[in-house]
């Protein structure tokens, strides 16, 4: 297929562009390096150092044979997104170019206005540029498990049957976000499921947990493929950022009593989920939710099972409760559907001590860059 990634250059979009293109898709990558710019004006640098997005397919290339086209352009700006449709003519768009972060997106009003804007401009624009081209275009969006929040009832794949004085109708499931970020993204969904409707448009929306891990089989121990690797309290992950801390020697930071359960998966399977999802497009009219996750853990089990890799490793692993800064359920029931994509034949990576271990010698090789002053929580929801 022809395959367009918006928002190739961040931490789950280049592994994808890589991963498509060693499955013999035809890909071009779309980023205008919002990421990296707002981790700039925070200060917040990556683990690793990340080559321009230029470089980065000219490493792939020598690696691999394939190649990847590059445009740099802001997918807010309709008349650059348009011809970039109209010159690709893609199959299958996969849409990652979102503001990411929840702790970004309650920083301030400004933060607050940029991601909101960022993020409903962009996919309303990626709905519109598929109806103007080429309506047959399935859009592949990664959407978010903190959509649902922590309902205390069972969470559906995407939709739930309701029946209410003897009448039954389907509706989405309910959904409490637990920030801003995770309010645009309940939005997304809805404006490319009114879109669905009305123009008919193919979606599947990828409801995500939050994902941990480094290594992908296309990046072959290259440093120079690796993708960014953030461990600061905005823009990294809780795993990535407690192996982080586990290596420097910083107590793992447990919110509040740790009781915070969610579903995660590793980077590995990511990938293979995207894959699944564009190989299976949905028809016309039809908006597809997946719940893309492998296990479900809570934010203390995590800790404790870094803390018995770093035991194996010879290294002592201190954890701390702090002051929770955010406005969540510390304990609640959790209990989500996941069957669409493994009947579509994903296959876990689960999260294992080798796992950890193998994450945390790669980290360990680059203690010196972690800045430690950029651990701990500073932004409050309160």
């Amino acid at each position: 297929m022809r395959i367009l990634i918006l928002g190739g250059d961040g931490f789950l979009g280049w592994p994808t562009c890589m991963n498509l293109s060693g499955l013999g898709h035809e890909v071009m990558v779309v980023d205008n390096y919002l990421r990296r710019d707002m981790a700039g004006q925070c200060d917040l640098p990556t683990l690793f150092p990340t080559p321009s997005l230029e470089d980065r397919v000219g490493h792939w290339k020598a690696a691999s044979g394939k190649t990847i086209d590059v445009r740099i352009g802001d997918i807010c700006d309709y008349p650059f997104l348009k011809g970039v449709f109209e010159e690709f003519q893609p199959d299958t768009v996969i849409h990652y170019a979102e503001q990411p972060s929840a702790p970004y997106s309650m920083l301030g009003q400004g933060e607050a206005q940029k991601t909101l804007v960022n993020n409903l401009n962009g996919t309303l624009n990626v709905a519109y540029a598929v109806k103007e081209t080429n309506p047959d275009i399935h859009i592949v969006k990664l959407g978010t498990m903190g959509e649902y929040g922590t309902p205390n009832i069972d969470i559906e794949e995407g939709f739930i049957e309701i029946e209410h004085k003897g009448r039954k109708d389907r509706f989405l499931f309910p959904r409490q976000a637990g920030s801003l970020y995770h309010t645009t993204k309940i939005q997304d969904t809805d404006l490319l499921y009114f879109y669905v409707r009305a123009w008919g448009l193919r979606v599947t929306d990828l409801m995500q947990g939050p994902v941990y891990g480094l290594f992908t089989d296309e990046m072959q121990g290259n440093d120079k493929l690796f993708t960014c690797f953030a461990y600061d309290e905005i823009f990294g992950t809780v795993l990535n950022r407690f192996i982080v801390q586990a290596v420097a020697g910083v107590p793992l930071t447990v919110y509040g009593k740790g009781g915070q359960t969610r579903g995660y998966l590793n980077i590995k399977d990511t990938l293979q989920c995207v894959a699944l999802a564009a190989d299976n497009p949905v028809g016309q009219g039809e908006l597809r939710v997946f719940n893309q996750f492998t296990e479900v853990f809570s934010v203390l089990q995590l800790a404790e099972m870094v803390r018995q890799a770093g035991e194996a490793m010879g290294i002592a692993v201190e954890l701390r409760n702090l002051p929770n800064p955010r406005v969540e359920a510390e304990e609640h029931y959790y209990n989500p559907v996941h069957h669409g994509l493994r009947e579509l034949g994903l296959q876990p990576n689960l999260l294992t001590t080798e796992v950890l271990v193998q994450i945390m010698e790669q980290v360990r090789r680059y203690e010196n860059r972690i800045r430690k002053d950029i651990i701990l929580p500073k932004v409050t929801w309160k």
